[in-house]
C-alpha cells in the first residue's frame, strides 16, 4: 500500500469525528453553566455594591437565584436555536450571532421600561451582556468548528 491517493482507515472502524449536535451541545452545556456562576456572581456583587434589585411593578425584589434560573433557561434556548441553525442553516455561525445580538438587544428593553432605580436598570443591563459574552462566542465558535 505505497499509493499516496490511498488513505487507510482507522483500524477500529470510527472516526475521530464526534456527531455536530453532540459536540455543539457539549460546548454549550458547559457555556451555560459559565454563563449561570457569572450572571449571579455579578448580580451578588451588584447587590453588595447597594443595588437592590427592586422592581416598582408590584414591589418584588429579584433573588439571586432567579438570576441563575433565567440566565440557565435562556441560555439552553441558545443552544437550542444554535443546534437548529446547525440542521437547517447553510451559514449557522453567521446566522447564529445575528440571532443572538437581536435577541440580546431586544432583552435589554424590559429592563429600561421596568421603572426601577437607575442603579438597578444599570446593572440589569449589564447583567443581561454578562451571558450574552459567554454564550455567544462559545456557540458561535462550535458552529464554525462543525461548518468548516
Amino acid at each position: 500500500m505505497n499509493d499516496p491517493g490511498v488513505v487507510a482507515a482507522p483500524a477500529s472502524g470510527r472516526t475521530s469525528h464526534t456527531h455536530p449536535l453532540r459536540g455543539l451541545a457539549g460546548t454549550g452545556v458547559i457555556a451555560a453553566l459559565a454563563a449561570t456562576v457569572a450572571t449571579t456572581l455579578a448580580a451578588a456583587l451588584a447587590q453588595a455594591a447597594g443595588v437592590d434589585f427592586r422592581i416598582p411593578d408590584g414591589g418584588e425584589t429579584i433573588p439571586l437565584s432567579g438570576f441563575a434560573v433565567v440566565t440557565g433557561f435562556f441560555a439552553v434556548m441558545g443552544i437550542v436555536i444554535a443546534a437548529a441553525l446547525l440542521r437547517w442553516s447553510a451559514h449557522p455561525a453567521k446566522r447564529f450571532v445575528w440571532t443572538a445580538l437581536s435577541l440580546t438587544a431586544i432583552s435589554l428593553i424590559p429592563p429600561v421600561l421596568s421603572g426601577a432605580n437607575t442603579a438597578t436598570i444599570t446593572a440589569l443591563l449589564a447583567l443581561h451582556l454578562v451571558p450574552a459574552t459567554v454564550m455567544i462566542p462559545a456557540l458561535a465558535r462550535s458552529l464554525r468548528a462543525r461548518t468548516d
